[in-house]
């Protein structure tokens, strides 16, 4: 995209480089910044930087937070003996979005993947199990995307915990094999969350 401006040139390919965003979009944005007061637009990247140099992840279930320990943990009305074990924060997001969960969650950071080199030890897998180990948990609800990947995840958890005495489930199979929980419905993987099954019983 050639421009009269390098500065604006240079704008749109760092926004451009954001997830779903293409060129004619991000120079959109641009436009639309240029045309704003110079005070709000030092206050909307001044606020991105914020979040970025400040934010931190909850030392519990590894949630974005703004403190060690995140809100949805620290909520004494929220069930602490249950665990809903998720692949990244954009899943947390999505069943929160529900209002039918109401006990607390552990983020993975992903899913076993060994032909992208991905294995437990990439992921927190440890801190869950030892977790699990200390906390007087009775549920761990995995709510991973349901794929290939997804499926080994929880078998390689479900074996660790084996000699636990903890209720292992999964949401129910509402969600589409290969699909993705942030773009499931929201009335979908409320159901999915109450439905849920135990391990094993769907294989």
């Amino acid at each position: 995209m050639l421009l009269s401006s390098t500065l604006l040139e240079n704008a749109v390919a760092e926004f451009a480089k954001l997830p779903g965003i293409g060129k004619k979009t991000a120079l959109r944005m641009v436009l639309h910044l240029l045309k704003q007061d110079v005070n709000e637009v030092q206050h909307f990247a001044e606020v991105i930087a914020r979040m970025r140099v400040e934010i931190r992840f909850c030392k519990r279930c590894f949630n974005v937070s703004d403190r060690e320990v995140c809100d949805i943990c620290a909520n004494n009305m929220r069930k602490q003996d249950i665990i809903c074990v998720v692949e990244t924060i954009r899943d947390v997001i999505a069943i929160e979005s529900t209002q039918q969960f109401n006990g607390t969650y552990h983020v993975l950071g992903g899913v076993i993947s060994p032909l992208d080199g991905i294995g437990p030890d990439q992921l927190t897998v440890e801190a869950l199990i030892d977790r699990i180990h200390k906390e007087k948990t009775t549920e761990v609800i995995f709510a991973l995307n349901p794929t290939i990947q997804g499926d080994t995840t929880i078998y390689y958890i479900q074996k660790k915990l084996a000699d636990t005495p903890v209720n292992i489930t999964t949401i129910a199979r509402g969600i589409a094999f290969g699909g993705e929980l942030e773009y499931a419905d929201e009335m979908t993987l409320g159901r999915s969350l109450q439905n849920r099954m135990p391990v094993g019983s769907y294989r």
